[in-house]
């Protein structure tokens, strides 16, 4: 009957076109606030919800199904045998327990190390598709210049451009099954680059699950996860240079509890800066992941690590300097606290972005976002990029993982 809204903003209003939906839906599918459910179900006599996007906690989804039964609706999930999609291709997928946890430096490594060896990898991402969505049906981006083509958003800009500068190609939009069929036809490996903490859209031959100890218990407590961890043949736990011996040993514990067959692999993301004299001594605005910082529930991010590794003076409270849809989304997410997140999911945003930005009484601007936004906006201050890749530490690694999966797919 209809789609419900929620986390990104502006989708509520708009029509799922006609051309995606089928011959069932010659109007397109409407799509709704998610604050509209009890009057949809009531007048449109709704049968069932689907619940169907992630990075929340048991009790956010257990309210909705309050909600839904309460209304005289069932309140269902989907899982994996009834929407992930078969590969005629080897096909590695990468996942996490929250959003924010490290899946796209992950993603990238195991790119490169396959491209090592002479393998043709192509990447497909979760997608992001928030414009046209008939013309984004299938995507390619294999040059910076698709990504203006493309008209991405920030979001969508901070994944595919870190893989294209790399040399990789990456697919995303909106038909997951021709976006494989197209992918297969120039890859010897497919890696699936997860986003929020979804399971993969596709059958994983190998699923790495990444587990972020800085926000420990939230593998337990967070749908859909737990349900990646559970699955994982292999789970990295990232971060371990940031968390205490307290929060990786609450992991590694609930590793045991929930999946103790997966390889485990410590990894660590440690941070590089291109220019450590604009931190030092500086009071400086830390702009990071606006969806880490969001429904990711971080309170600190690379940013804040760099701030506090090459000794700024302070780290300058944007709150005060906030306009338009970032003032918005303060008032959504008020644990935010003292940092910016880099908000770009449309037009309106991305120039709100940059009005704050120039607006903050600051020195400098650090830069903790996986593109140089400098790039996309103008900031009329001194800017600093924060960079982080994975690191393993000890064994088992990646390298030993990816033995296993070559000698059984690939030779």
């Amino acid at each position: 009957m209809a789609f419900t809204a929620a986390q990104i903003p502006d989708i509520d209003g708009r029509t799922y076109p006609a051309e995606l939906a089928g011959p069932l839906y010659p109007r397109g599918i409407p799509i709704y606030a998610e604050s509209e459910l009890p009057r949809l179900i009531r007048e449109q006599n709704v049968l069932e919800c689907v619940f169907s996007y992630s990075d929340v906690t048991y009790a956010h989804v257990m309210a909705l199904s309050a909600i839904v039964n309460a209304a005289g609706a069932s309140f269902s999930l989907l899982g994996p045998q009834e929407t992930q999609i078969k590969s005629n291709k080897p096909l590695i997928a990468v996942c996490a327990v929250r959003t924010g946890s490290g899946k796209s430096q992950t993603s990238r490594k195991i790119v490169q190390m396959l491209m090592a060896k002479g393998y043709k990898v192509v990447a497909i991402r979760h997608p992001m598709p928030y414009g046209d969505l008939r013309i984004q049906k299938v995507q390619r981006f294999a040059t910076v210049e698709d990504l203006a083509r493309h008209h991405c958003t920030i979001e969508e800009m901070e994944e595919y451009e870190p893989h294209i500068v790399r040399g990789n190609v990456i697919y995303s939009g909106v038909d997951y099954e021709a976006i494989l069929r197209q992918a297969e036809q120039e890859a010897d490996v497919i890696l699936w680059d997860g986003g929020n903490n979804d399971f993969s859209f596709y059958v994983p031959d190998l699923l790495i699950t990444v587990a972020d100890p800085l926000r420990a218990g939230h593998e337990l407590s967070y749908y859909p996860g737990e349900v990646s961890l559970r699955m994982a043949d292999a789970i990295i736990i990232n971060k371990i240079d940031s968390a205490g011996p307290e929060e990786i040993q609450k992991v590694r514990e609930s590793i045991e509890k929930l999946n103790p067959g997966a390889m485990v692999i410590d990894a660590a993301s440690p941070i590089r800066v291109d220019k450590p004299e604009l931190i030092r001594g500086k009071r400086v605005l830390c702009v990071e992941d606006g969806p880490t910082l969001t429904h990711g529930m971080m309170r600190l991010g690379a940013g804040v690590v760099a701030a506090r590794k090459y000794q700024a003076a302070s780290i300058v409270d944007p709150r005060p300097f906030v306009v338009g849809k970032l003032a918005e989304t303060f008032r959504i997410y008020p644990g935010i606290g003292p940092l910016l997140p880099a908000m770009g999911y449309g037009k309106e945003q991305i120039v709100d972005l940059e009005k704050t930005i120039n607006a903050t009484d600051c020195d400098s601007v650090v830069i903790a976002t996986p593109i140089n936004l400098s790039r996309i906006i103008k900031i009329n201050k001194p800017a600093v990029r924060v960079d982080y890749e994975l690191q393993e530490i000890g064994k088992p690694d990646l390298e030993e993982l990816l033995a296993g999966f070559i000698a059984r797919y690939l030779k």
